[in-house]
Parts: structure tokens; sequence; C-alpha cells
């Protein structure tokens, strides 16, 4: 069997009690965050990303050895494990390959050979190979196949015999583990992927024609674009397929099974490895290596997505402070309301500025009021129908105010999924779909990571292709990023909802509805050491959790911190060192360039753990985004009509993808900055450019009013420093497939 530490240490190229150690942690429950961020000693100061692969190849392996039991015993019990077959089963470290050696010995439907050994045609059939393999001349097809005549076994004549002996041939070099192995190394390697339009689909009807008459290497082709063209083969539009030499292929096959130099024999053998290769080995190696391919789009697809949720979840809050959510709208109105600090519900109403002269006055008054009375600092205008023609309206009533409120257009992805979710109706069970879509508009400015994690991330809109991948790992990966994001933040557990809390490390549903519920009974955490008193909140749970928990103006400043409680004996020892009080020591960065870090070294803390306390005390409880910008769309330009050639305007990326990103203009349709279009330089990776949620400015190059396609540019020197990528596949992406 596997040293799978030994094996993951190779692969991933770390240190072997780097792996060991994250398994063990991972054994006793620990969590990816967690290990991350404060187990660094042990870890080495790996990463997540790190971590992650580390607990994926684990569970890969892990179940790669458990398969191996199932079909070692299998084959066992038929009487046929060789040592030598045993060796090649226990060394195999591919899931494809270990079906492959246990190919010959899996239980089979009736097949043509089958039937031929049910006639009693094997003995037959090893006369013929045994000849083959000892290239011994003179074989009498004719004689040898007269034996196995036998009218009562459905075998009529000569004829019928060969013909069941070459199926049982057929299917034993179709079962070939190296063959097989070959061959979908070099249909990966060597095949075209080719398109074909049904006929009733003519030249620019579909969104797919970038796809018509397609012919690139399967290599080369990219993820996003693959998946295309497997959606538009789901839509019943076109037919792909792999081209490849199959002379190539049949020629390696014959020189690895023939090895007789008797015309008739070469002739045998050519004819059953052709009908071998045509019935039995072709169509399953192409399904795999589609589904291969597949797989690997499916990951680059779901990376992009990561990276894109990632961005927007720690997209820059602009603070909790009063502010007016508004979902527009032109013949429903525009739903208004006020939300507290804290993000608490004040009040709603509806008001309809687009209608009459009479209603705008009355929207006006409506909005002063509401803005006066709530003292609203920040006011969150939902980027759908009537959002435009809303952001103006309202950024005219508000000229005149002494204390004039910051107004933002906020992407209301998901606000309305979100608005008829059990979610939403369990926190305002009294109010509409409306009103809670606006206030998750008001949330959204205020705090995106706080008010997305209650979407499921599918519903934010910056995926490709999200409903044509993987959704297994999808949920998978998402969640994780999730959880990543809302851990590197940190939450306040005082204001955090029960959504937000179920992503901290250790805690799952049932604990965040204890830590809810405990708070509504006996109010405000005063400690972290109080989270103790939770129902079911033990120990493990404490460890897990506490650091990623703060407490605002709680007994200890520390609690507000990312140091872990373990660690708060550290800084007595820092505070006792400098002859101080831990307090003192928060914010001071004067009197912490003074730590005498080699000293406290020597006193058993753990340099990666020091660094740590330092930077947390230096910035102390700081939130680590990046701060809020937000972007100034041009008052006359708010529909696709409005647009000239060369016109230059600012926006926000909402999305990227592989081949470029999609910028917000204030047009209600988002504009595309193909790739090509994204920097002055050659740019191999967008995501290296800009980032979601990022305010870039762009210059106009063509619309299409009927189709409402938009294409922009943002050359005109863009300063970033490009970084070099990974191509979308690479041909080890294939033939190693989880051994990268």
């Amino acid at each position: 069997m596997l040293d799978i530490n030994s094996l993951i240490c190779h692969q991933l190229d770390i240190k072997l009690n780097q792996v060991e150690n994250v398994i063990q942690l991972k054994s006793e429950g620990a969590t990816i965050p967690f290990i991350a961020r404060y187990r660094k000693e042990l870890t080495g100061n790996l990463d997540e990303n790190f971590i992650r692969d580390i607990f994926d190849k684990y569970d890969y392996f892990t179940e790669l050895e458990d398969r191996k039991i199932t079909i070692l015993k299998s084959i066992e019990e038929q009487g046929k494990l060789t040592p030598e077959l045993k060796k090649l089963i226990d060394s195999c470290i591919l899931k494809n390959e270990l079906e492959d050696l246990y190919l010959p010995y899996k239980p089979k439907r009736r097949t043509k050979a089958t039937i031929a050994k049910e006639k009693g045609l094997e003995p037959l059939a090893l006369i013929i190979k045994s000849f083959n393999n000892a290239n011994m001349l003179n074989f009498d097809f004719q004689a040898e196949a007269s034996h196995f005549v036998n009218s009562e076994l459905g075998v009529t004549n000569i004829q019928e015999a060969l013909q069941g002996a070459a199926d049982i041939i057929a299917e034993e070099i179709s079962e070939i583990a190296e063959l097989r192995k070959w061959f979908r190394s070099y249909l990966a390697e060597n095949s075209k992927l080719t398109t074909k339009f049904k006929p009733e689909f003519e030249e620019g009807t579909t969104k797919y024609e970038n796809y018509r008459n397609y012919n690139k290497s399967l290599n080369d082709t990219p993820s996003h674009a693959y998946l295309a063209i497997r959606r538009a083969e789901k839509d019943g539009i076109i037919s792909f397929e792999f081209e490849f030499d199959e002379d190539e292929v049949l020629n390696y096959l014959n020189n690895k099974n023939i090895f007789s130099t008797q015309e008739e024999v070469i002739s045998f053998y050519k004819k059953l490895i052709k009908d071998s290769f045509n019935r039995l080995i072709k169509n399953s190696i192409i399904a795999e290596v589609r589904l291969d391919k597949k797989q690997i789009a499916d990951e680059q697809a779901i990376s992009v997505f990561e990276q894109n949720l990632r961005q927007i979840l720690l997209a820059s809050p602009a603070g909790l402070k009063p502010t007016l959510g508004v979902d527009p709208g032109f013949r429903t109105g525009c739903k208004v309301v006020a939300l507290d600090e804290t993000g608490k519900l004040l009040d709603n109403f509806t008001i309809y500025p687009h209608s009459s002269q009479n209603e705008q006055i009355k929207a006006t008054n409506e909005l002063l009021n509401a803005i006066k009375k709530y003292k609203i600092e920040l006011v969150a205008v939902g980027n759908g129908t009537a959002g435009r023609e809303t952001m103006q309206f309202i950024s005219k009533l508000s000229e005149g105010l002494s204390n004039k409120p910051i107004l933002v257009t906020v992407n209301e992805s998901g606000a309305s999924i979100y608005s008829a979710s059990e979610i939403a109706q369990k926190e305002f069970p009294d109010y509409d779909l409306t009103v809670r879509g606006a206030v998750s508009i008001g949330r959204r400015l205020m705090d995106p990571l706080a008010e997305l994690v209650k979407l499921d991330p599918k519903s934010i809109g910056v995926g490709q292709y999200q409903h044509d991948v993987d959704q297994k790992l999808l949920k998978k990966k998402l969640e994780e990023t999730v959880s990543s994001c809302v851990n590197y933040v940190g939450v306040d557990i005082n204001t955090a909802s029960a959504e937000l809390l179920t992503y901290v490390s250790g805690i799952n549903n049932s604990l965040a509805a204890n830590i809810i519920e405990y708070r509504n009974n006996y109010g405000k955490f005063n400690s972290r050491e109080e989270l103790k008193k939770v129902s079911k909140f033990g120990d493990k749970t404490f460890e897990l959790s506490a650091g990623f928990l703060r407490i605002r103006n709680g007994k200890n400043p520390l609690d507000n911190t990312a140091v872990h409680p373990e660690s708060y004996k550290y800084v007595n020892i820092i505070a006792e060192q400098l002859h101080t009080e831990p307090i003192s020591l928060i914010s001071n960065t004067d009197i912490l360039k003074m730590i005498d870090i080699n000293k406290l070294k020597d006193l058993g803390i753990g340099e990666f753990t020091l660094n740590d306390i330092i930077q947390e005390l230096e910035k102390s409880g700081r939130d680590p985004r990046e701060e809020f910008k937000y972007a100034q769309f041009d008052d006359k330009i708010s529909e696709v009509s409005h647009l000239k050639i060369d016109m230059e305007l600012e926006g926000v990326v909402t999305n990227i993808t592989n081949f470029g990103c999609f910028v917000d203009i204030g047009v209600h349709q988002d504009g595309l900055v193909h790739i090509s279009e994204m920097a002055d330089q050659f740019v191999k990776d967008p995501s290296k450019v800009v980032k979601v949620g990022q305010v870039v400015k762009v210059k106009v190059l063509e619309v299409n009013e009927k189709l409402k396609q938009i294409k922009l540019s943002m050359k005109k020197g863009i300063p970033q420093k490009l970084k070099r990528s990974e191509p979308n596949f690479s041909l080890n992406d294939l033939k190693n497939r989880f051994t990268k």
C-alpha cells in the first residue's frame, strides 16, 4: 500500500513533517483556517491553499486505498491474484489506472467474449494466442478450429469458431491497462477538437458563433471554450468530436500484440485488433478523456469563480453607519428602508419618483425627512431597473444638504433570491419581499461580507459556466472560499447573524443558533471566556473558533484582536519584558519596536506566533479589508443608446473570466473588456490585472444596441505590473490528473 504522507510530500514539494503535522491536526478535527492561522510552527507557515491541497490529496489517496482493498479482495476470491498484479495495484496512484488494472477481473454483463466462452471457445483462443506469442509457423486455423465445431453449443461451422475466438482475444486486448493508458495519453496530446453545427442553425443565429468550424488541438482548447462547446452540444446546436490519426493508433496496437510472422496469423490479428479498438477501446477512452477534460475545465472555471467570489466578499465595507437601502423600480415604485448603524430595520416606505410631478415632490419630501430623521450617512441604490434614474433623482435632491450622504450604486445580484429565502422570512416575518430586498441592498453597502454570506454563492453573479460544472465540487470550493473570507476578516460575536457565525472555524448551525439564543437571553458577550457558557460550546470548539471571534469594548482589549486566547500569556510576557501593562501595548508602535524578539524566542514563543501577535497588537482589531471606494457614473449616460464610440467612462468590475472582464458603466448592461484590451502589454491572466469591485476607467470601442453588447477597452497606460500565469491547459493536466 502507499505511504500517503510521503507521496503528498513529494507531489507538493514540501517537508514530510509538514504533511504529517497537518494530517494529524486534521484527524483531531482542526479546520483549515485554524491550522493556517494558529499552528504555523507545526506547519512551517503553510498557507491555506497548501493545507487545503494536503487535505484534498489525503482524502483522494485514502479513497484510492479503500478501493484497492475492495479490488484485491474481488480478484483474490476469483483465484486470479498474482504477486505481480498485487504489486501493480499496490503501487497505483491514479484512480483511472487502478480501474484499468481491475477491468479484466471486473464482473461483466454478457458480451461477445463471454458468449464465446459459453460456447467453449476459450481453449481455441488460447491456442491461437500461444502460436502468435511463440511465432510458430504453419499454424492451420481451419484444422484447429474444426475441433470446436459443436452445434449443441451453438458453433455450427469453423468460421463461427474462429470469430468467437477472435471476440475473446479482442476483449482481452481492450482490457490491457498499458494500452489503455497509452491511448488515453495519445488522445490528450494528439487529438483535435472539431465542431459541427446542425443544419438548421445558420451562421449568425446563435450565441455560439465563436465555435463554428472550431478546429483546435484538444490540449490547447481553453477551459471556457470547452465548457461553451459542451453547453452548445447540450442545447442541441452543435456536435463535437476528437479527431486523431487512427492508423497510427492501430499500428501501435498491432506492434504491441502481433508477434507472428505468418501472414494468416497477422491478418487474423489485425482484423480482431481493429474490432477491439473500434468496438471496445475507442469510445470508452474518448468518454474518459472527455470527462477528464471536463473535470479540468470545471476546476479552472471554479477557480475563477473562487477568485471572483473572494474579491466580492472582501470588498471594502462602507462602514457601520445609518443607511438608506433603495430597491429601484418604475411602475411599482422604489422601496426604501432606513437602517441604523448595526443594520437594524427602522423604517420602510415606497416612493414613485419616476411618475407624476406630484409623486416626485412627495418622494423628495419623504427622502429628505428620512435622511434628516435617521441621520443617514449612506444611500445604497440597487443597480437593476430604474437604478440609474433613481441615483440621478436622489443625487439632485440631496445637493442642498449640509451633511450630504454618500450615494452608491450596489450590485443587487441575488437580492431577490435572498428576499424569498427562508433566512429572510425568519429575519423579517412581517415584511414583504420588496422590503427584504431593499434591506439586503443597504446592508451590502455597509458590510458586503456579513450580508452576502446569507446567499448561495452561485446567486451572487460572479461565476463562469456555473451551471455546467461539477455542482458538488463547486459547492465545496465556494463554501471553502466563504469560510476563508469570514475567518480572515473575523466576526463580531455581538452583531453577527447565525448565517455568518456558521462559517467561523469550529462553529456549526446548531452552535450558531445557541450563540444567538444566549445573546438574546443574556445580552452581549463581554469576553471570549463567556463563550464557554453557551450550550455545547466545549473546549475544542473554543480552541478552533475563539481567535476568529471579536468582542468590541469588552473586558479584555485582546478579545477584539486575532490574538488567540491561548497566546494571551505571551502578551503578558512581552509586557513584562517592556515593564508595562498588556493594555499599553495595543496600537503603541513605539513601545512595540522595543521588543527583544530573540529573548522571547528563548522563552519558547514560536517565531511565527510571535510575529503574528506583534502585528495584531500594532493594528488592534483593524479591519483587514481595503479602504472603501466607489465609482462615479456619468449622470448623462444611463442607457445603452447614450453610449458613443471613444467615450471614456468610469465603471466597476463585476465579473472576471478567462477571456476578460465585465464592467458596469451604469447603463443596465455590463460591457466586456476582452483580454486583448485590458492593458497596453500582453495579458495572460485577467485576474492579475483587475479584481471584482475595482473601479476602472474604460473607453467604448463598440456598441450593438440591438443585441445589447458593449465592447470596452482599458488600454491607455494601465499601471499594474503584470504577472505570468500558467496556461489554461497543459498535457500534464490531463496525463497526471491528480498528481500535480
